[in-house]
């Protein structure tokens, strides 16, 4: 007897829309996402389509009509809850276009909960186009199956994120001159991690960062990374210490 086919398939394209979903809803996919889906993926009506909405989760619907330029969707059932990713900030010095991009997609794809820009006395990059870093989130989320897009915060100079920064979170500074190990600090949710831009931080921002009580000191290792590498290596270390990397994903329903 063959085996039932997977449903939705496996190449069931995923969509971010940002409005509440709920079963029988018929939300509209317009502009470029519509073209997209329209003319690369060649959809039509029946077609299976995965929707996230930030709010409730993901749910399954299927293409109702499509027009020239436009899809209407009707969501037939929830497929997943909304996820409760880990309580980690990355705090990060915005640095030149290309690895800023990546930055942003890859501390998404593994599962940061909240996206802080931080300008630093070195920092060169100061004025951060939140709207292409809006858009890079949730093409990543669409991407790694994320439920949840991650905040992200307006930019803030380094000394007023210092001076109101939570005394129950741990501050993981990725210090060059030396730190302690992830297995050796005691840096579980909430937490943060802050990295800083091409040049690293100065002396006077690398005091204010040790004389702050909730600063932990991090080790990446005996080489000094760049900026977008050390972040994604302490996002990295932290979710297999004290995140959720050890759970398999939750299937489909």
């Amino acid at each position: 007897m063959p085996a039932t086919p997977a449903w939705p398939p496996a190449s069931t394209p995923r969509l971010f829309m940002d409005s509440p979903l709920a079963p029988m809803a018929t939300p509209v996919v317009e502009g470029a996402a519509a073209h997209y889906l329209l003319n690369v993926m060649r959809m039509k009506p029946g077609d299976p389509i995965l929707l996230f909405d930030n709010r409730s989760g993901e749910w399954l619907g299927t293409v109702a009509e499509a027009a020239k330029r436009a899809l209407t969707i009707r969501i037939e059932r929830q497929v997943r809850a909304i996820e409760a990713v880990p309580d980690l900030w990355l705090c990060f010095a915005p640095v030149k276009k290309a690895r800023l991009d990546w930055i942003i997609e890859k501390a998404t794809e593994l599962g940061v909960a909240r996206l802080q820009p931080v300008v630093t006395e070195r920092t060169i990059v100061e004025r951060v186009k939140r709207e292409r870093i809006a858009a890079q989130i949730v093409e990543a989320c669409e991407q790694c199956g994320r439920t949840a897009l991650p905040e992200l915060a307006d930019p803030v100079k380094l000394p007023a994120l210092l001076k109101h920064w939570p005394a129950d979170r741990a501050l993981l500074f990725a210090d060059e001159a030396g730190g302690v190990a992830i297995a050796d600090l005691d840096a579980p949710a909430p937490a943060a991690i802050l990295t800083g831009p091409e040049g690293g931080f100065t002396d006077r921002e690398r005091d204010a960062l040790l004389s702050t009580a909730a600063t932990r000191r991090l080790s990446l290792g005996p080489r000094i990374l760049r900026a977008e590498t050390a972040a994604i290596a302490a996002i990295s270390l932290w979710m297999a210490q004290y995140g959720d990397w050890n759970g398999a994903p939750e299937p489909l329903r």
